[in-house]
């Protein structure tokens, strides 16, 4: 009977292996979030000058963005976003004076082995 058992043994190793594997190599892909937003998501501030946002881990400058609109879609920054390069896991983008309304940021975070999320989010200015 212990003869039986030896290829289950055998199957529960490898299945113990692939996770394992597959847990490692998870981490090795990892993708980059917002950790710190400024302003943050859903407040209601004044007029800020520029927008920032802190990632979990380093950007690609050439391929991460930030992009404002107004409440009609209509783009508000005419300045580039830039990476900071003395904190790469830091980007911000200069605003114009903005009037009261809604705001919304767009953001594009491309981590440096080239993985690619986005998202936005919205403030208000009073």
């Amino acid at each position: 009977m212990n003869q039986n058992r030896r290829p289950l043994k055998r199957a529960i190793k490898k299945l113990a292996g692939f996770f394992v594997g597959l847990a490692f190599a998870s981490t090795a892909f990892a993708h980059v979030f917002p950790q710190k937003q400024e302003p943050g998501a859903g407040a209601s501030v004044a007029a800020p000058s520029q927008v920032k946002i802190t990632f979990d881990g380093p950007l690609e400058p050439a391929f991460s963005s930030l992009t404002i609109t107004n409440a009609v879609g209509k783009q508000v920054n005419a300045e580039k976003s830039l990476v900071d390069a003395h904190q790469p896991d830091v980007i911000t983008v200069a605003l114009p004076p903005l009037q009261a309304g809604r705001y919304i940021v767009h953001w594009v975070a491309v981590a440096s082995d080239g993985h690619r999320t986005h998202g936005d989010y919205a403030f208000e200015v009073k």
